[in-house]
């Protein structure tokens, strides 16, 4: 059903390409400009959104083998992804039962065990206790109440989610309101990581705020990639995820063919966003691959990191191939941030002024009006209001 899905999205956008037209909100949004930059905005944005909602993690290929694991920091907690012997994804606080010292650094690779770098308290990939340094000078603890704190996990669609709050009873499937079935035609759970590189950007909203626009990319772009780009843009969502498809005719030559002959790649090129902080998007340069931007507010409400973790369907094997990879993934580092970030970092600087006490959302970007009213409704729900607001499509 999520290929008779996509094809369906298809043939809309067929549809309105063929008529010059696009989906257009009812009317143009404004956003007030504090909303950027106020400090108690930002707190609970990061309390209410980020420490309450299920995030994008990583992805399967990431951790590909009992004992692989990734470390990151994730809006100010540090987490633990292990992949167990079972083949399960687990995950923790990076942080040792005993002290808190950090476990492991940021950064990928295997282990069997994890041995804290400050008191040699060692900890299995299931997050067990299984040995404490010198433990007949420490005393009598029981070990069981001493393993590494668990979050909530999923993975899915080649995909991994977790919760940053170990309490939280939000049902993470519930969350992706049959996204994931969507997500899931690309075939992640076969693919392999490639790279992942790092930038700094704004305010984690103005960031956001661009990947979900297409109507910048003939005139930011214009030197780099968007010559021939159209400003239009199709939004779908499940929930609070959007699927940003393009007017025009370009499948107009699969219509009227059977689902299986419809070709799955090119109905998932576009913008695939996952709320609230990930921008998936398809390429060709050096085989068939995907960026996937992972979005982290900062330490201030004018910061924001970006993770960007490529995949490739099939690992380039010849030279010609792997720099056509390398060529690819260095523009896509440059453009994010010599034109996006760049854009939005000075935009940064504008808001505070007090020249214009909101900023617009034309009907055109009905994308970003979505994305800010989830964001106002997250924050104003209680948490048992929180389960209510996510269905499926």
């Amino acid at each position: 059903m999520s290929k008779a899905k996509l094809i369906e999205l298809a043939l809309k956008d067929l549809q309105h390409g063929r008529n010059g037209t696009m989906d257009l909100a009812d009317d143009v949004y404004k956003v007030p400009v504090e909303k950027y930059y106020d400090p108690e905005r930002f707190a609970a944005e990061k309390e209410k959104i980020f420490r309450r909602l299920p995030l994008l993690l990583g992805a399967s290929a990431e951790l590909p083998e009992v004992g692989s694991y990734k470390a990151l920091d994730a809006a100010g907690v540090q987490v633990l992804l292990t992949r167990n012997r079972n083949h399960e994804i687990k995950a923790f606080v990076n942080m040792c039962t005993h002290r808190g010292a950090r476990l492991v650094d940021n950064g990928s690779g295997t282990a069997h065990k994890f041995t804290c770098p400050y008191h040699a308290w060692t900890f299995s990939p299931d997050g067990d206790l299984v040995a404490i340094y010198t433990a007949d000078d420490f005393g009598d603890i029981d070990k069981s109440c001493y393993g590494l704190t668990e979050l909530p996990v999923l993975e899915r669609a080649g995909l991994i989610w977790g919760t940053l709050n170990p309490q939280s009873t939000l049902d993470i499937e519930q969350f992706l309101s049959g996204y994931d079935a969507m997500l899931d035609q690309f075939g992640f759970a076969d693919w392999h990581h490639y790279k992942t590189q790092v930038l700094e950007g704004p305010n984690w909203k103005i960031a956001y705020d661009g990947y979900l626009d297409y109507y910048h990319l003939p005139i930011l772009h214009g030197r780099s990639f968007g010559t021939d780009m159209h400003n239009q843009a199709n939004f779908y969502s499940w929930g609070p995820h959007t699927h940003l498809g393009r007017p025009g005719t370009h499948m107009e030559e699969w219509e009227g063919k059977a689902e299986e002959d419809w070709p799955t790649d090119q109905l998932l090129m576009g913008v695939w966003t996952i709320f609230p902080h990930v921008s998936i998007a398809s390429f060709d340069g050096g085989g068939r691959s995907v960026m996937i931007s992972q979005l982290f507010p900062g330490e201030t409400p004018e910061t924001s990191r970006t993770n960007q973790i490529f995949l490739m369907e099939k690992l380039p094997e010849t030279d010609e191939d792997k720099q056509a990879a390398e060529q690819q993934f260095d523009f896509l580092k440059f453009v994010v941030a010599e034109e996006d970030y760049a854009t939005g970092l000075a935009l940064q600087k504008n808001l505070p002024v007090g020249a214009r006490d909101h900023i617009l959302f034309g009907r055109n970007e009905a994308g970003g009006q979505r994305f800010h009213r989830w964001v106002d409704a997250i924050i104003a729900a209680d948490d048992d209001a929180l389960p209510g607001l996510f269905q499926e499509n």
